[in-house]
């Protein structure tokens, strides 16, 4: 069944879709963000990388041109909406 060129599967999407979306928001009012765990994560991780010696990297721009072209092909290509 279409519905003015939509199937009813895409319409069937959208809804769950928006459905979740509402769970979303809600599950994120409800959900308190605890600072000071965020924190003590964080400097976990940082910890860690250092420990395993990815960070501070030896060369900062070690890799810079692959990172260029990828930027450079990904900004010219259009923006489809």
């Amino acid at each position: 069944m279409r519905y003015s060129g939509i199937t009813s599967d895409e319409v069937i999407e959208m809804i769950r879709d928006h459905e979740f979306q509402k769970f979303e928001i809600e599950f994120l009012k409800k959900e308190k963000a605890e600072i000071v765990r965020n924190f003590k994560m964080v400097e976990a991780l940082y910890h860690e990388a250092v420990t395993l010696g990815v960070i501070p990297l030896k060369n900062p721009l070690d890799g810079i041109e692959v990172d260029l072209r990828i930027a450079k092909v990904i900004n010219s290509v259009s923006t489809i909406a």
